[in-house]
């Protein structure tokens, strides 16, 4: 059974260890062996941990034979980490040579939360320069390849762990999200995620400097990536929760107790203000439709005043930005310099009373899709408006790779939960259907994620480059 062990999901290898079905050393050798085999096409896991996995590995299974009573809910699991997540012993780069050598005094809280679970980290993922790019491909690890196609964006920032467990390297996988760097990879890669409310789960990474600006506080989450949305949840359970470091994380109840059941569903298959390929637009059709076979009341409609939401998060990161420009890009390399410059040269800062004014505008937007949120507490939405680009296509035209992405929008510049899951494919390539509910309704999202699964078919891992050609 080893030689299938990277196939399967979280939940199951868990249940196969603690069950002594498979030990966690024949796991964690399993997934080790498909990182030596995929990993160099791929370019996805930038640092693997091997020594170390193998010995916590060695730890688990003496803990399975001696305390079997006390096994956590990821005992024996391989996951992997984004490179900008603290993990001791391990650097947080964001993947620049700046910070190659900068490692963490201690771990992330979710770090901590994972590891006392039982979960073993294999390695650590890729992802653009500081962050600052739609796609993944770092200054100091080089390039990350989509496992569907070779010439396409794996997604960014995360883009690493959607290669990762798009391709059978890691079974959960740890990314953040500011501008959809959870959910593009999950478009682009065929697999799940949920970029959680702000405040679930704790930020507390020491990389400098610790407290980023206000965009960056209001916005800035960590969240679970899995091919299932089982595991996703469960990510979710381990991960959440108020923390010391983080003074903006809270303790909420991750599930409701209407939980599980039917909702009205709104569903905007073709956002307004930039086309959206048809074919996209088909998948997101056919999951409001899977949900409405479901017994979920689905009706085509736009989200409110989409554009204006939009231009909300685009006023916000723009005038931030600018400021900050110097400071980011100092150690990013000359391609992630240039997508921020191209970027911040969009449209002009705002003045000192225009970013007071934003803020007035931001909470009349949230009050406006709370309100409608009351009669759709889910809306069904494209990730992208077209399937993963080809390399480098975002630097060409900004603008249109920030049209391209605009679904991603609302959920950070009004602190919305979102979930993303494989709806199907489009040109050859998958497509992520977006889940987006109110703050706090976290489960409301998965929940809908999940019935467009269940029509669809769990994600299995892909091998690389099955649709190259």
């Amino acid at each position: 059974m080893s030689d299938q062990l990277w196939s399967k999901s979280a939940t199951e290898l868990a249940g196969l260890v603690r069950s002594k079905v498979v030990s966690a050393t024949e796991v964690v050798e399993a997934h080790l062996q498909r990182i030596e085999d995929v990993n160099p096409e791929l370019n996805a896991i930038a640092v693997v941990l091997a020594d170390d996995a193998r010995q916590s590995a060695r730890i688990a299974d003496e803990k399975t034979r001696t305390e079997p009573d006390q096994l956590g809910r990821l005992h024996g699991v391989p996951i992997t980490l984004k490179v900008n997540i603290d993990l001791v012993g391990s650097a947080t780069s964001d993947a620049v040579p700046a910070f190659k050598d900068f490692y963490p005094p201690m771990n992330t809280p979710l770090v901590d939360r994972l590891l006392g679970e039982g979960a073993i980290v294999v390695g650590r993922t890729n992802m653009s320069d500081m962050g600052m790019r739609m796609t993944t491909d770092s200054t100091l690890h080089g390039l990350t390849r989509n496992p569907w196609h070779p010439g396409r964006t794996a997604g960014g920032s995360s883009g690493g762990e959607g290669a990762a467990l798009a391709s059978g390297m890691s079974a959960l996988g740890v990314g953040n999200d500011l501008v959809g760097s959870l959910r593009n990879p999950a478009h682009c890669c065929g697999i799940s995620t949920l970029k959680p409310t702000p405040g679930r789960i704790p930020w507390a990474d020491s990389i400098l400097p610790p407290d980023g600006p206000l965009s960056f506080q209001m916005m800035l989450v960590h969240g679970p990536m899995a091919r299932q949305v089982a595991d996703v949840r469960l990510g979710m359970e381990i991960m959440s929760g108020a923390h010391p470091r983080d003074p903006y994380s809270v303790d909420v109840p991750l599930y409701r107790a209407d939980s599980n059941q039917p909702f009205k569903v709104a569903v905007m298959a073709a956002p307004p203000g930039a086309p959206t390929d048809p074919e996209v637009s088909s998948v997101v059709r056919k999951a409001g439709e899977a949900v409405a076979a479901a017994g979920y009341e689905v009706d085509e409609i736009d989200a409110p005043e989409y554009l204006e939401t939009r231009q909300i998060w685009l006023d916000f990161l723009m005038t931030e930005v600018n400021v900050l420009q110097d400071l980011i890009t100092e150690p990013m390399g000359p391609a992630g310099r240039q997508f921020l410059s191209d970027f911040v040269d969009l449209a002009a800062p705002l003045d000192l009373p225009g970013y007071i004014d934003l803020f007035v505008r931001r909470r009349r937007m949230s009050r406006v899709w709370n309100d409608f949120f009351q009669e759709y507490p889910v809306i069904i939405a494209p990730t992208w408006l077209d399937v993963a680009f080809e390399h480098d296509w975002d630097l060409k035209s900004v603008a249109d790779t920030v049209d391209n992405c605009g679904p991603i929008v609302p959920a950070n510049v009004l602190g919305l939960p979102a979930a993303v899951t494989f709806g199907g494919l489009a040109k050859g390539m998958p497509v992520g259907v977006q889940c987006i509910a109110a703050a706090f309704h976290d489960d409301q999202a998965m929940q809908v994620a999940e019935v467009i699964e269940a029509a669809v078919g769990a994600t299995r891992p892909v091998s690389p480059f099955i649709n190259a050609g």
